[in-house]
């Protein structure tokens, strides 16, 4: 069985750790193949350090193409260390997020342009694309409001952005899913975790039936 990539997309505070964590929780006996779950930026022991660097609130003095360039670095380990050979091996991956996170932050809320991002993220991954991504569609104060709740005072650099950053991400991430329908599948995140869950739960199945 050929390996098939994951992806999980959103705005901060759309819950896309909780609902990865909580659909494999359920799924994950019946899966007919071995899986890994992974994040971004992060998923590998450089990778990890090199978030680190992007994430730190200390770091404001941070460029915007240093940050794009950072995040590309980070993904490209993580690509060539653990997902492409999770891929070979025949392993569902799911990440939590991806080259799309990128567009959207840095192309379209650092205002770097999404294709010139894309440019350098289609390098750093030699075009490796998931299979299938699921954005948790949320509106950016609601997913903000949410971290200040859960976290407070534990605001990563990203999201202490204002409000104006978020919602031209929210846009960016828009943009991008209207560009790649083939694979994006839009979840209301503004609904009971259990029924984003099941709607996970459910497109899998329709979309990958041989995995279970």
């Amino acid at each position: 069985m050929r390996g098939y990539f994951v992806s999980f997309e959103g705005p901060d505070g759309a819950g896309k750790s909780t609902v990865l964590k909580e659909v494999l929780n359920q799924i994950g006996s019946e899966l007919k193949t071995q899986y890994l779950v992974t994040r971004e930026p992060g998923g590998s022991k450089i990778a990890e350090k090199i978030r680190d660097i992007i994430l730190d609130p200390a770091n404001d003095k941070m460029d915007n193409k240093t940050e794009a360039l950072l995040y590309a670095a980070s993904r490209s380990q993580h690509v060539e260390e653990i997902i492409r050979p999770a891929l070979k091996e025949g392993k569902v991956v799911f990440s939590d997020r991806y080259v799309d996170s990128s567009l959207a932050y840095q192309g379209a809320g650092r205002d770097l342009g999404i294709q010139e991002v894309k440019q350098i993220n289609d390098f750093a991954t030699d075009k490796l694309n998931p299979d299938l991504t699921f954005f948790l569609d949320l509106d950016p104060e609601v997913g903000l409001k949410r971290i200040e709740k859960l976290r407070p005072g534990q605001e990563d650099r990203l999201e202490q952005e204002n409000l104006a950053f978020h919602k031209k991400v929210y846009a960016g991430f828009l943009k991008v899913k209207e560009t790649y329908p083939e694979r994006f599948v839009t979840v209301d995140a503004t609904q009971p975790i259990d029924q984003v869950v099941a709607q996970v739960i459910a497109t899998l199945k329709q979309r990958m039936p041989e995995l279970f």
